[in-house]
């Protein structure tokens, strides 16, 4: 659905995005993913021909994003972060317009901001000022925006900007609903719900792709593989001495020493579960112990050990798409 390659963006005097090549099949929900600053509007915006690149090349469902633009423009439903909406129109009027804007039939296009408003649950507003709705209800008229086309790809510039935990939770349940039937590149903050819905996840920093993968995999490849919170009753420097002795742990990388209680956070090897030797080692010592708990890590844990990484350190050892 979407192959870029060597896609690049300039400004004067900086690089927005430098060279980075990657592939979206179709069927796919892929998250795309960085810190603020990172180039992720931008290369969103290179991708649907909302802003032209500086140099690389970029297919969208086999469309050229520089020789066929409007083909790729009819092919894609795009919702940028902040939503553009006309405040003095109603829901309906709002979508009409914007269906014949994208060349929707004037037969078609009752039916199509019917589906629209229907999968976004915008019967009960349809009639009401844009203006007048809360934020929760205008990025639902922006995804009603983006679908009312019946786009292959939906492009999603943190779509979940702004909601409540209610309103997010809703959005995530929509967007694996749509996921059926469209490919789907989404971009936001909140990892949690891209390790839940997206099936893989992108990551660039500074304007360089730093990995292109599963979940799960990064996860798995990441320098910090896991931890282990460990609470005994023996002084810190005594707990920290034989603790970094058992086979399986890396390091020590949080301590904290409360009255006669010791309170450890030890970072594993991949695949590695020290919670048996260090149980052994406490009955083994007589130690008293009061906590001993796996933490797993998460895709927000590969993320910051990805950004924080030298470039090179990464294009060493992350897993990327061949480009």
């Amino acid at each position: 659905m979407i192959e870029a390659r060597h896609l690049t963006k300039r400004y004067a005097g900086r690089t927005a995005v430098d060279s980075i090549s990657f592939d979206v099949g179709k069927g796919e929900i892929v998250g795309f993913l960085g810190p603020n600053g990172a180039g992720k509007s931008t290369t969103l915006r290179m991708l649907t021909c909302f802003l032209s690149a500086t140099g690389g090349t970029a297919k969208v469902a086999g469309y050229d994003i520089y020789e066929e633009s409007i083909e790729v423009r009819r092919r894609v439903g795009y919702m940028p972060e902040n939503v553009p909406l006309y405040h003095d129109m109603r829901v309906d009027e709002y979508l009409r317009f914007r269906a014949r804007l994208k060349g929707v039939g004037v037969r078609e296009t009752r039916n199509a901001v019917g589906e629209a408003m229907d999968v976004c649950s915008l019967r009960e507003v349809e009639r009401k000022m844009i203006g007048t709705l809360s934020k929760g209800y205008r990025q639902r008229v922006g995804l009603a925006d983006a679908l009312v086309n019946k786009p292959e790809l939906l492009v999603l510039d943190e779509p979940t900007n702004g909601l409540d935990p209610n309103q997010i939770r809703h959005a995530r349940e929509l967007i694996q609903h749509l996921g059926e039937r469209h490919t789907i590149l989404i971009s936001t903050h909140i990892l949690s719900e891209v390790e839940m819905i997206c099936g893989r996840v992108i990551i660039i920093d500074r304007g360089v792709l730093r990995a292109s993968d599963t979940p799960g995999n990064l996860i798995r490849h990441m320098h910090a593989a896991g931890s282990v919170v460990l609470e005994i009753g023996v002084p810190a420097k005594k707990a920290r001495e034989a603790v970094k002795a058992v086979e399986g742990v890396e390091e020590i990388v949080e301590e904290r020493e409360e009255g006669s209680w010791t309170r450890l956070v030890v970072s594993t090897e991949a695949d590695v579960d020290v919670r048996e030797d260090l149980y052994a080692l406490c009955a083994k010592n007589e130690w008293k112990l009061r906590e001993i708990n796996r933490r797993s890590a998460s895709l927000e844990d590969a993320f910051v050990d990805l950004v924080h990484q030298p470039v090179e350190a990464v294009e060493k050892d992350t897993p990327r798409d061949a480009a």
